[in-house]
């Protein structure tokens, strides 16, 4: 199985350092990048053909949000899976997420071991 290609955008320092290492270690994940807010993150991803398989997005971010990234992503012809992790992952917010573009959307506090999962289902999907 071929490792998963994964930009993480995140602006706690601390819960990126953690989330990197759960999916380097627990899922055949290689973290190719980081950003901490909205901005940065659309500079590294909006490209053609796009720099990863897959991003993380958190919603909340200390200038702009996940949602403005999906917004940048949304009619792009090649666009990496986007997957939202966030701490507010109600029923507004996913449904939010998903219209935007979002393929899924986890609650950090609940829902890693099913990121993972994903994470796992897509790198079986890789050639």
């Amino acid at each position: 199985m071929s490792r998963l290609t994964v930009f993480v955008v995140e602006d706690s320092a601390t819960i990126r350092q953690n989330l990197v290492a759960t999916l380097e270690e627990m899922a055949p994940v290689q973290v190719v990048g980081y950003a901490d807010d909205a901005d940065g993150a659309i500079a590294h991803i909006a490209h053609d053909p796009p720099p990863c398989d897959l991003v993380i997005l958190d919603v909340l971010l200390r200038r702009g949000s996940g949602v403005d990234v999906l917004k940048a992503l949304r009619f792009r012809a090649h666009r990496p899976r986007c997957v939202v992790l966030t701490n507010y992952a109600t029923r507004l917010i996913r449904e939010h997420c998903l219209a935007l573009g979002a393929d899924r959307v986890f609650d950090k506090s609940a829902e890693v071991e099913r990121l993972l999962e994903y994470c796992e289902a897509l790198a079986r999907e890789r050639p």
